[in-house]
């Protein structure tokens, strides 16, 4: 029929999602954009719900899906809850790595915690003084004479920090480089796996952020966190090959953006379609547009988790500072076309929005990725 909603938004799609999770989970965004702190039930029901698996091999319990698969499912989750698909991002990038990179003690130990959910994994490698490319660490590991190994150091900006039960810990083992070039990390970094109940270290979520409000973004001290030899994750001093695997892997933060742009868009179509203004050409004609953003972002995204382009690394960086930009463009416009309902402390739109922003913000930051592109150019 003329009007609806369908006829301006065909970039509606089902999700694998169960529609009473889904629900749950979309309660659950406006009430941790209120509070500010996670909510445990719906980090429970997401434990259960089996998508921690997704970047798990078959082998090890998981569902075996490639980053095409994992981008799928971090825009499904952030069209419902933007904190929790960041949160399920972080969880996706630690099982991938260690499914690369792991020891087979480790891969037979975590991931199928990892993917049964019983293990939530989260990334500490921000850290205040370090910069957007994490080059010039402070936080250290020094390695004593029986092979254990001591850090010391403060993480900031940890996603999933005081509930997540594994830390994937990005420390120097070795001397700060005069030169540590310009990529993402430097040498003599490298990665430790550290198990939440480790009592050397210390969640802390005091931020009180703008966006993503219900991440548990905050941070995580280390003082005298002892770790065996065991838990490290790759060679020692070699952090910064795994770090440019991950870019190339083709899973990107674009996912979230495209969820949280889509998000925006609903709450736009059907604001619109209660005052029964989507038979509007102007209107209209607006829609179809701000759908086009969303969809070129989207076929973008969907490119880098192909890896189908003479250079995936580039294609994953591109789809990360496009969708994020699109994703804040959208909200923007939806929060003028909502009219006085758009400037309301209560609007989801203004949610939205700050959840938009704060992903340009996640590492690797625009400003890194624009680095980055710009870095393979002749000077």
């Amino acid at each position: 029929m003329p009007g609806t909603v369908h006829d301006v938004h065909d970039i509606r799609t089902e999700t694998d999602i169960d529609p009473e999770l889904a629900a749950r989970l979309r309660q659950s965004a406006e009430r941790t954009a209120v509070t500010g702190q996670p909510d445990p039930d719906t980090l429970a029901e997401l434990r259960g719900s089996g998508l921690l698996g997704t970047a798990v091999p078959r082998e090890h319990g998981g569902a075996g899906g490639d980053p095409a698969e994992v981008n799928r499912v971090v825009e499904r989750l952030a069209r419902l809850n933007p904190s929790l698909s960041i949160m399920a991002f972080q969880h996706f990038a630690v099982s991938s790595r260690i499914a690369e990179w792991g020891s087979p003690d480790q891969k037979r130990e975590l991931l199928p915690r990892l993917a049964d959910g019983t293990c939530l994994a989260a990334s500490a490698w921000s850290e205040q003084g370090a910069g957007a490319a994490k080059r010039h660490l402070s936080s250290t590991a020094v390695r004593r004479p029986d092979g254990t190994w001591v850090l010391d150091g403060a993480k900031s900006f940890t996603t999933t920090a005081s509930v997540a039960d594994l830390y994937l810990v990005l420390v120097r083992t070795g001397d700060l480089p005069t030169d540590p070039g310009s990529g993402y990390g430097a040498a003599g970094q490298t990665f430790f796996l550290v198990d939440a109940g480790n009592p050397g270290l210390v969640p802390d979520l005091s931020l009180d952020l703008v966006g993503m409000r219900g991440s548990a973004t905050g941070f995580v001290s280390m003082r005298e966190c002892v770790v065996a030899d065991t838990d490290r994750l790759g060679p020692e001093g070699l952090a910064a090959q795994i770090i440019a695997g991950v870019r190339e892997s083709g899973a990107t933060l674009g996912a979230v953006a495209v969820g949280v742009a889509l998000a925006a868009f609903e709450l736009l179509v059907e604001h619109l379609g209660r005052r029964n203004q989507l038979a509007s050409p102007v209107v209209r004609d607006r829609l179809v547009s701000m759908a086009t953003r969303v969809e070129s972002a989207r076929a973008m995204v969907e490119r880098a988790g192909a890896r189908s382009s003479a250079d995936p690394g580039m294609t994953t960086l591109h789809s990360k500072l496009h969708a994020s930009a699109v994703a804040e463009e959208i909200c923007l416009q939806a929060a003028g076309m909502l009219g006085s309902t758009g400037y309301t402390a209560a609007s989801g739109v203004n949610r939205l929005l700050g959840d938009a922003r704060a992903v340009a913000l996640m590492g690797p930051t625009n400003d890194l990725c624009r680095e980055l592109v710009a870095s393979t150019w002749p000077n």
